[in-house]
């Protein structure tokens, strides 16, 4: 079961509270993939969302792959998903009932398939923002002081 991971979406941890996540598979392309083993994907924008009970992914920006030939994928289309039904209807109801979003939080290969883990999330304020920061600022400067300590 080794992990190789390729992109891990760092912002979404800064801007939302993260609570339940789940793996899923990820419908691509050949083209695609190759450009993912060359560690190439952006998840700034993307989110995941239900239509017609289907799991979708958009957002996910995959660059073409440089040695591809005319038939090269489009590097911004929307991708399925891969889930149990039960995982889609419970993720939709939290959406469509609590105002969760679904953001993705890591694309990784696992076993040679490509999984994003993906997470109901719900936005920060900016006082949450502020706080996680300072946390993080004092975390560090106990650690420093620590480190020091230990000279």
């Amino acid at each position: 079961m080794a992990e190789k991971l390729i992109v891990d979406n760092r912002r979404a941890r800064h801007d939302y509270h993260l609570s339940d996540k789940v793996e899923a598979g990820l419908v691509l392309s050949g083209t695609e993939v190759k450009s993912l083993r060359s560690g190439q994907a952006t998840l700034q924008q993307a989110y995941a969302e239900v239509r017609e009970r289907e799991a979708w992914l958009n957002g996910l920006h995959i660059p073409e792959y440089v040695q591809g030939n005319r038939s090269n994928h489009d590097p911004d289309r929307p991708r399925k998903l891969l889930l149990h039904r039960r995982e889609i209807e419970r993720m939709y109801a939290q959406v469509r009932e609590k105002g969760f979003t679904v953001v993705p939080t890591r694309v990784y290969f696992k076993d040679g398939k490509v999984k994003v883990e993906i997470a109901l999330a719900r936005g920060k304020e900016v006082r949450d923002k502020r706080r996680d920061i300072a946390e993080r600022d004092a975390k560090r400067q106990m650690d420093r002081a620590l480190k020091e300590a230990r000279r």
